[in-house]
């Protein structure tokens, strides 16, 4: 499966200190069937631990997932700012799954060029 993350989820992940290998594994788990929270629309919602602490208190991650394919984290937040995302940004969300999980890899290339999206690799790990 391929995973990629958004420009503004990059900024977030860096500045909250998330490694790629965290964002990884939310993905691989979600592969595995373990979503914490199935918006609908090819629309996920999965719980990351905060640095040196568990899931509960950490941070909710959206991500446009198709199963076996491919994985977009677009957005994170900290359960501490906020406690979830309304209906019109799931709205918002599953408009944008429509479109970019069914992107060809031309377009896909050209975005990732552009810098919209960055591709994360799996060093050891698999990402199934």
């Amino acid at each position: 499966m391929r995973v990629f993350i958004s420009k503004w989820f990059q900024r977030f992940a860096a500045k909250e200190g998330i490694s790629d290998e965290v964002l990884l594994e939310a993905v691989a788990r979600a592969g595995q069937g373990q979503i914490e929270a199935d918006l609908g629309g090819e629309v996920i919602r999965q719980r990351i631990a905060r640095p040196g602490q568990g899931k509960s208190k950490g941070y909710r991650v959206i991500i446009l997932f198709r199963r076996g394919e491919r994985a977009f984290l677009i957005y994170g937040f900290s359960k501490s700012q906020r406690a979830n995302i309304d209906e019109d940004e799931k709205r918002q969300f599953k408009e944008a799954a429509r479109h970019i999980l069914t992107l060809t890899e031309r377009q896909l290339s050209a975005l990732l060029k552009r810098g919209d999206f960055v591709e994360v690799e799996a060093n050891e790990q698999e990402v199934s």
